[in-house]
């Protein structure tokens, strides 16, 4: 009786939000324990064989109820490449994979994209499920169906639109993150404050993901393919991307990503688009969440202008997603001097 009663408990725990995409719909389920549902998803989607591609324990992996492979996966940008993307797909091979079988990721955002990218190029796509076990994963790089790798000039520069056809996000796995790691997922949640998401700052921790993925659900599926819409999501990762790449990494992506959104406040302030309480309160939410608001010490502005060029959203000189009187907006062509003098009037970091 008390098992049943902590199941039907954790049951009542899992939401539920559809990524709309016409006959391309697939469901995020977030809570304790939906990682067990896989065998479901498998077994609707006709799969009679897959391949789980996972950068955690075996005892992560829930039972897929077919004929299965696992191959070991690495989180961390600098397996974020084109050869690992490669070396998956043969491995694909070696298992016979056909196009009615799927792939399954289990791991951080490193993982999700790469298996993602490889997936959406095997046999020109096959069926893909992620099963993200980080904060930052489950709310971003899981959902929308974006996939890519990196190269020595930037971040995500090759890469494809490859929904999943479903997202596990099981908040168990977030019980042993270490604190960075974790913090490194509320960087993408504080930054939808200032794209719609509204203030979530005090919710627990599934509220908040679940609001985050609505969020985004909500804006893939009005522009799938990045074609006006979906830049909003991008807030703060222009300068969050360039810091990644001028530090080798050493800033994690949320990190980045926190960091950016406070300079984002700041560019629009002196672009007049929002006023000074309204630029405050981005510092004030990101140092809420207990972010890393203040540029590296050693940061050279130049260097980081430098990287921003190269920004995929950069395609008529310097290009920010800014807040201004009607919410966040695709802003080109910004005056080299601007972002010069907003990055020197940053905070630095001390050591």
């Amino acid at each position: 009786m008390t098992e049943h009663l902590a199941k039907d408990q954790r049951d009542q725990a899992h939401t539920r939000v559809m990524v709309e995409l016409g006959d391309r719909s697939y469901p995020v389920d977030i809570g304790p324990g939906v990682r067990h549902a896989l065998s479901g998803v498998l077994a609707e989607l006709g799969a009679r064989r897959v391949v789980m591609v996972s950068a955690r324990p075996d005892d992560w992996l829930p039972d897929p109820g077919v004929p299965s492979a696992v191959l070991r996966a690495r989180d961390g940008e600098e397996h974020k490449t084109l050869s690992t993307v490669e070396a998956l797909c043969r491995e694909f091979v070696r298992f016979g994979l056909t196009r009615t079988d799927a792939v399954v990721s289990c791991g951080g955002g490193t993982t999700t994209d790469v298996v993602g990218l490889a997936a959406a190029l095997y046999h020109r796509g096959v069926p893909v499920v992620h099963l993200p076990t980080s904060l930052l994963a489950q709310v971003d790089a899981g959902v929308g169906g974006k996939t890519a790798v990196n190269l020595p000039e930037g971040k995500n520069l090759i890469g494809a639109y490859w929904q999943p056809a479903a997202v596990l996000c099981d908040t168990d796995y977030l019980e042993t993150l270490p604190p960075r790691e974790l913090l490194n997922g509320y960087g993408e949640i504080a930054r939808c404050h200032f794209i719609g998401a509204g203030d979530v700052r005090g919710l627990p921790l599934p509220e908040q993901i679940a609001a985050s993925v609505a969020l985004k659900a909500s804006v893939v599926s009005a522009d799938e393919r990045d074609s006006g819409l979906r830049h909003v999501l991008n807030y703060g990762h222009t300068l969050g991307h360039a810091l990644e790449v001028v530090t080798d990494f050493a800033v994690r992506h949320g990190e980045g990503v926190a960091i950016g959104t406070v300079f984002a406040g700041r560019l629009a302030l002196a672009l007049g688009r929002i006023d000074a309480a309204r630029a405050a309160e981005h510092l004030e939410v990101v140092r809420g969440y207990g972010l890393p608001y203040a540029l590296p010490a050693d940061a050279d502005p130049a260097r980081l202008i430098e990287v921003m060029r190269l920004d995929k959203k950069a395609t008529r000189g310097l290009t920010f997603v800014l807040d201004g009187p009607g919410g966040p907006d695709l802003v080109s062509g910004v005056a080299e001097e601007t972002v010069a003098t907003t990055l020197a009037g940053m905070d630095r970091a001390t050591g």
